[in-house]
């Protein structure tokens, strides 16, 4: 059993996926960044040192997932690893973006439920507990015998369209499998919810059907957990635009932007796409005048205090 931790020695500690916004959870908390020497052998593997004292602390690792998965994975299992054996008090595995989150059931024969061997991974690592943002399915909390707080980036989204005030809004959802997520946006809104039938005939090609409720005339928002190759971003987008949309807007927390999806977001009748900095977005992303990067710092930062501070963190589940 673990001791009961104390204010002072908190300790924020982050890989090579992310620094810049472990950096400024740090600034909004009030404490240093960790120090960690996270590097590679000439073969590749991770090596790793942690470089200060960590005993009786309670650490929390920043590192979400992201490209290259495998790597950054990899790097945040070995950090779990070394604090472990350091005798820190607890250690929370802070992850901004869960990889491997879609493969999260058998939906055909002979295939792996990765998510499931992640917490496992996770928590044979010693991951005390987990903090993540924007699961693809909020179920993956029960793959893990271990606490999971699992946030959700709307408050900061929706502050940030309540701010543009665009007129005749109506939240979208892109698929049925997203109508929960986009109902709840649209309840925080207080505005109307249409629901887009998409049908899938491989993980590459989608195919839009239909269009469920009121959206001519009307500014639509697409509202969805990741956009990855931005396929279904842009069929949505032209869907609703051919039932008489007057302009298209698309928000996501994880701006995974993977292939060609920002020419495809260049070209697509999108006024403007809306991501978190859960993940660093790359140059071209960056250069994109359609995308909007809002940051999860204050939202990660306050939910890291309430759990070190042993208080409720249920405010922020919304």
């Amino acid at each position: 059993m673990k001791n009961q931790t104390t204010r002072h020695n908190l300790k924020i500690f982050t890989g090579n996926a992310h620094p810049e916004l472990a950096k400024e959870i740090c600034a909004e908390l009030g404490v240093p960044l960790g120090k960690a020497f996270v590097g590679r052998f000439p073969d590749g593997e991770v090596k790793l040192q942690v470089l200060e004292n960590v005993r009786g602390a309670d650490v929390f690792v920043i590192q979400p997932t992201c490209r290259p998965v495998n790597d950054n994975l990899v790097e945040l299992l070995v950090m779990l690893d070394a604090l472990s054996r350091a005798s820190a008090a607890r250690i929370t595995a802070v992850m901004p973006y869960f990889a491997y989150a879609r493969q999260d059931r058998k939906d055909r024969p002979r295939v792996p439920i990765s998510s499931k061997l992640v917490a496992d991974l996770l928590t044979s690592a010693g991951a005390d507990r987990v903090l993540a943002l924007e699961l693809h399915a909020g179920q993956i909390q029960g793959f893990f015998d271990i606490p999971v707080d699992h946030l959700y980036a709307t408050p900061v989204t929706v502050a940030y369209f309540r701010k543009l005030k665009l007129k005749n809004l109506v939240v979208v959802s892109p698929d049925t499998g997203g109508v929960e997520r986009a109902r709840g946006f649209a309840k925080r809104m207080q505005i109307p919810l249409a629901i887009i039938d998409k049908r899938r005939e491989d993980a590459h090609v989608v195919e839009v059907f239909n269009v469920i409720g009121e959206v001519e005339g009307k500014t639509c928002l697409l509202v969805d957990d990741m956009i990855d190759t931005g396929g279904t971003l842009v069929k949505g987008a032209q869907a609703l635009k051919e039932k008489g949309a007057a302009k298209v807007y698309a928000c996501c927390t994880h701006g995974v932007f993977a292939g060609n999806a920002i020419d495809k977001i260049c070209g697509a009748p999108l006024e403007q796409v809306v991501a978190t900095n859960s993940i660093p977005l790359s140059p071209e992303a960056k250069q994109c005048g359609k995308i909007k990067v809002l940051s999860v710092a204050g939202l990660l930062a306050d939910a890291i205090r309430s759990i070190h501070d042993e208080t409720s963190v249920s405010k922020l589940f919304i």
